[in-house]
């Protein structure tokens, strides 16, 4: 059973403060000694970073789309477990889910999965009395999505604060909480959102402290758990990844463990928390290895993953660490199991932006004035480390980079949404992509992989 309290932050629209409410709530109630699980919903890798930062906890995601409904409530299970509240950031407006497919990994979905609480945080600052017709029509919407209350945002004085308060009286939710406008709370953006933790040291931690501070003096931390104890037991059994590739071809062998390089650093923060702890559960020793600075692999390693990230900012001091470069090329050249997701993908290539890259894939990067963004639906075309042909998952896509040529010889996917094409390279035994996949919904991918690096 999951019992977890939790609270549902969602809000009307993108940029109504959502991040900053669910971080400092994140960071309000670790301060008083909880332990506090941290969630988002959507594929997004940078606010759970922020969430990690403040609840000294992995920030994990939970996406309908990659990881299908049923998944939900057993990898929120997983992540949760032992906590005394979970704090689930929404994403986009409550009810916006993905393109043309109904309510499809919205917030309002995955909070009837989790039959969670929602708070909805309302940016206040151009509005009074209107406040009341907005949060009516989110209340009403949909009947099964519950709103326990309000939190209003960006909220620009006393007076401002009553001619709310008086509008909202009779709508029947109460107001949980009242967040001034605050630009010591506000994080730095670039083309891709905000930047990341990893980037940004002390700043980050600075920021969420006063999140933290704020969410505390304006919100009733009080109610907001009440609210959180509310939601209902699920009878759902957690997910696990000791037991994930144990049901496919690739159960975990006895013997040494491969050594699996996984990317990280400030180039490379994009990564989902289960990857590491599927790698770990198929059998391979998971270390962590940082492109800006090793000018080494770790001892060992027989097989590397190079995940998501910003590659574009630090390609100079990317290029200039040759040593490494030269080690990731050898082995790669050498046949050794590779995965590169978008970043990675974009390391591998001869040159990013005019500046020498691996190599490895006969391709060149640099930056565009176009965003590719959304969800798509895939089917692998030829056998490689991480799939067999054939193999149909549901990946994410999020850059500003161009890669010329887009495919090799030998691609990785097909793409079917939403335009038919062929992407990414397949090539000895790098499987590199724009591609985003989340492994919890396909475990067999860590498995095969590790059962690759174990072959070597």
């Amino acid at each position: 059973m999951v019992s977890a309290p939790r609270l549902v932050i969602a809000a009307p629209a993108s940029g109504s403060g959502k991040t900053t409410v669910a971080t400092g709530l994140m960071a309000a109630f670790a301060a008083r000694g909880l332990a506090v699980s941290p969630h988002k919903v959507g594929p997004d890798y940078i606010d759970p970073g922020y969430h990690s930062l403040a609840t000294g906890r992995p920030g994990r995601n939970l996406d309908a789309y990659m990881c299908g409904t049923e998944l939900i409530a057993p990898l929120f299970a997983h992540g949760s477990a032992g906590c005394d509240l979970a704090v689930i950031e929404g994403v986009m407006g409550l009810y916006d889910g993905a393109s043309g497919q109904g309510e499809l990994a919205s917030t309002a979905q995955v909070a009837k999965l989790l039959r969670a609480p929602v708070v909805l945080v309302v940016d206040a600052s151009s509005q009074s009395r209107s406040v009341a017709a907005l949060v009516h029509g989110f209340a009403s919407w949909d009947p099964e999505v519950r709103i326990g209350g309000v939190i209003l945002n960006k909220v620009a004085s006393d007076r401002h604060e009553a001619l709310l308060r008086d509008a909202l009286d009779e709508s029947g939710l109460p107001v949980l909480g009242v967040i001034r406008r605050a630009p010591q709370v506000a994080t730095p953006s670039r083309h891709l959102g905000l930047v990341p933790v990893a980037e940004r040291g002390a700043e980050a931690v600075e920021a969420v402290r006063a999140m933290g501070e704020r969410v505390r003096a304006g919100c009733d931390l009080d109610a907001l758990m009440a609210l959180a104890r509310t939601a209902p037991a699920l009878p759902d059994e957690p997910w696990s990844p000791a037991y994930a590739p144990a049901r496919e071809s690739y159960a975990p062998a006895r013997g040494p463990r491969p050594v699996v390089a996984v990317a990280g650093g400030a180039a490379f923060t994009f990564a989902y928390a289960e990857h590491a702890e599927l790698l770990t559960a198929a059998g391979a020793e998971v270390v962590a290895f940082d492109p800006l600075r090793d000018e080494k692999l770790p001892t060992g390693t027989a097989g590397i993953v190079i995940g998501g990230g910003f590659p574009e900012v630090y390609a100079p001091e990317l290029s200039a660490n040759r040593p490494l470069r030269r080690a990731v090329t050898e082995l790669a050249l050498s046949g050794a199991p590779v995965a590169a997701e978008c970043a990675g993908l974009l390391y591998l290539a001869r040159e990013l932006d005019g500046k020498p890259m691996c190599g490895v894939l006969g391709a060149e990067a640099r930056m565009s004035e176009r965003l590719t963004l959304g969800y798509r639906q895939a089917v692998a075309v030829s056998d490689s480390v991480l799939a067999v042909a054939g193999t149909r998952m549901r990946g994410h896509e999020f850059h500003r980079t161009v890669l010329e040529p887009g495919a090799g010889a030998t691609p990785a996917w097909g793409m079917h949404q939403p335009e038919r094409r062929v992407e990414g390279y397949v090539e000895r035994g790098v499987h590199a992509s724009y591609l985003h996949t989340h492994w919890a919904a396909s475990p067999e991918v860590a498995g095969r992989f590790v059962a690759h690096c174990r072959a070597r």
